[in-house]
């Protein structure tokens, strides 16, 4: 039996090329990736709409090391489109080959994204997978040259599609068709795309280079403030986020509390003691603290416990600080 490995994000376009496939007797198993800056929730969901198995990849080291520096650059923010996809691709093909797959699948439309979906960057990523005649895109593949399992008869070209651009009508139609009830918006899902995490990882890559998974997963929560000393601090916003914090806190960092009054968690990555009086002069600021008055912060590091008393940093401060 012919059988594919597709590449499902979870959105319309990849469950449709599942779909188109998938309605030619041809095995499709899913595959997806995790990173700290996406997930295997959409494809999850997804798969169980299509009753399909679904093979989950942390990509997370090879996708560190390809952010550092990536050879066809960042798109609006911090995202390495052409990148990822040639280092999924790539993933896909080992797969293909261990478990004697005939071909690759990809919900890729010709021409809907403008940095990682021309004509030019479908063939650069092919090109650079090292998998370029495997690589099928069945919502275009009538707009592209045929790859080899089209060319050995293992799919039929003529039921496979010739859609281009951004335009998401003829999706929606096809999957009613398909009974397809149940998809997220188009886009979203990574948050290298999303400016104020962009943000923020610049800020990362240019003050710390020894970077842990860890340091990732603290972009996501809090505020995020860079003082003029060059100090780090992350100030939890609600109790979603202070509770995220403490979870991702060692033993090593520093944090700060309020004593007295309801207030944020506020944390020091990486055992600097030296910002003691500004994390405490910033967890007064956020806290319910009436405004100019001293009130006790609670300090830890290294399992050490200190009392200090403080007064609020300056608003102003603080909205300078924001990453």
């Amino acid at each position: 039996m012919v059988k594919a490995i597709a590449l499902l994000s979870g959105g319309l376009d990849s469950m449709l090329a599942v779909k188109l496939v998938y309605k030619q007797d041809i095995d499709v198993v899913c595959l997806t990736f995790t990173t700290p800056f996406f997930n295997a929730s959409k494809a999850q969901s997804a798969t169980k709409q299509l009753n399909l198995p679904l093979v989950v990849e942390d990509i997370t080291a090879e996708h560190l090391q390809m952010l550092k520096a990536p050879r066809y650059g960042y798109g609006k923010n911090m995202n390495p489109c052409i990148d990822c996809h040639i280092l999924m691709l790539k993933t896909a093909g080992k797969k293909m080959e261990s478990i004697g797959a005939d071909f690759i699948l990809t919900g890729e439309v010709l021409g809907q994204r403008p940095m990682s979906q021309t004509k030019q960057s479908l063939y650069i990523v092919a090109k650079n997978s090292g998998y370029a005649d495997y690589i099928l895109r069945p919502l275009s593949a009538q707009l592209l040259p045929p790859i080899k399992a089209e060319r050995e008869g293992k799919i039929n070209r003529s039921f496979l599609l010739d859609l281009a651009g951004r335009g998401r009508k003829e999706q929606m139609r096809l999957a009613a068709e398909f009974g397809i009830s149940h998809y997220p918006p188009p886009a979203g899902g990574c948050l290298l795309t999303d400016p104020m995490f962009s943000r923020r990882l610049r800020d990362l890559f240019a003050h710390q280079e020894d970077r842990h998974i860890r340091d990732y997963e603290l972009l996501k929560y809090g505020r995020h403030l860079r003082t003029a000393e060059g100090y780090k601090i992350i100030v939890g916003r609600n109790n979603a986020d202070n509770e995220q914090l403490r979870k991702l806190t060692t033993d090593t960092d520093l944090v700060c509390n309020m004593a007295d009054f309801p207030g944020p968690y506020v944390l020091v990555p990486y055992r600097n003691k030296s910002a003691l009086p500004i994390a405490a002069a910033i967890c007064v600021r956020y806290s319910d603290a009436p405004a100019g008055m001293e009130a006790n912060v609670i300090c830890s590091c290294d399992n050490k416990i200190k009392t200090v008393s403080s007064k609020a940093t300056g608003k102003e401060n603080c909205v300078s600080w924001i990453i």
